[in-house]
């Protein structure tokens, strides 16, 4: 009678799947969206839904008649992308052309090139985003102004960036931290609120779906090494609580920094990756010719993760 069974890996099993953790992450993308809709009214709704439904319908194309393989879109993970990209781009109608071209790239060689999801080394939405504000820096740059709750319409006026303001007009003309932290402020959807942002993080925490190293590296770096720059010229530097809330060093860290696809595996691997996004991204923002460095941090960071799973592997049984 043999007693032994024995099978390939993996050994432990959990009834989690891609497609939950994935439709996770999109639940927890909702309060973001929704402060974006308050601030930017429909406008914020419509970019949104062009982004996603543009993901969505290029990764069927891709699969259906380019790899030939079964369609993976119910997964959610096109959504996830579709809406990252949107919260990275200004919430005005006249972007709608140009977050298809984002949607296009983001799927198409971001993630469909390398084989679809789990095999692409860089995060798709970072790079849907990059290639336009690099092709169209002056759509990307130009955002639109919040003003009361709710308004009806943005063609009225645009505005810089909370870190635009810094870069064209200096230190007095910051918001208050307390207003980058509710989202009464310019910038792109995913950089209006801190709050919302951290009310959708602390989702993924306590779901499992992401670990506190890599928000905790970034965010803690950043507000360490910001805080050095600030005490050595404060007239020059922005202090470090505003520098965390203001940009997309939230979003950044919550929800792109930590993509499971893209990041280190172990947790010391995790905390080198956080640690590298978050010092890149203040020396970007100080001394580099964008405003914001979270994209380009994050991206920089995809290409060091092979080194760092390499590098920083767990200790193997019996050894």
């Amino acid at each position: 009678m043999n007693l032994l069974n024995i099978s390939g890996s993996p050994h432990v099993h959990s009834d989690e799947s891609t497609k939950k953790i994935m439709w996770r992450v999109n639940l927890a993308l909702v309060p973001a969206l929704l402060v974006a809709i308050a601030y930017f009214g429909l406008n914020a709704l419509l970019v949104s839904i062009v982004s996603v439904a543009a993901c969505v319908l290029f990764q069927w194309l891709i699969e259906k008649f380019i790899l030939k393989v079964p369609s993976t879109v119910c997964d959610g993970s096109a959504i996830v992308t579709g809406l990252l990209l949107a919260f990275n781009v200004p919430a005005t109608v006249d972007m709608l052309w140009i977050v298809v071209i984002g949607a296009l790239v983001a799927i198409g060689i971001g993630k469909m090139s390398f084989g679809g999801l789990g095999k692409n080394p860089f995060n798709p939405a970072l790079v849907g985003r990059v290639f336009l504000l690099i092709s169209f820096p002056v759509q990307m740059t130009t955002w639109p102004q919040v003003g009361g709750l709710f308004p009806m319409s943005l063609d009225v006026t645009t505005g810089a960036t909370p870190l635009g303001i810094l870069k064209e007009e200096g230190m007095a003309a910051m918001p208050q931290a307390w207003d980058l932290f509710l989202g009464h402020v310019g910038g792109s959807m995913g950089e209006v609120s801190a709050l919302a942002i951290l009310i959708g993080a602390i989702y993924l925490l306590c779901r499992k779906i992401i670990s506190w190293h890599i928000p905790v590296a970034f965010i803690g770096t950043a507000f360490v090494f910001s805080g050095i720059l600030w005490l050595i010229n404060p007239e020059q530097f922005l202090d470090p609580l505003s520098s965390i809330l203001a940009g997309g060093i939230m979003l950044g860290a919550c929800f792109m920094a930590t993509d499971m696809v893209t990041s280190p595996m172990a947790k010391s691997g995790q905390l080198i990756f956080g640690f590298g996004c978050g010092l890149l991204t203040i020396v970007i923002r100080n001394w580099g010719a964008y405003p914001e460095g979270v994209s380009f941090a994050i991206l920089i960071m995809n290409c060091v993760t092979p080194l760092l799973n390499r590098w920083c592997k767990p200790r193997r049984f019996a050894c």
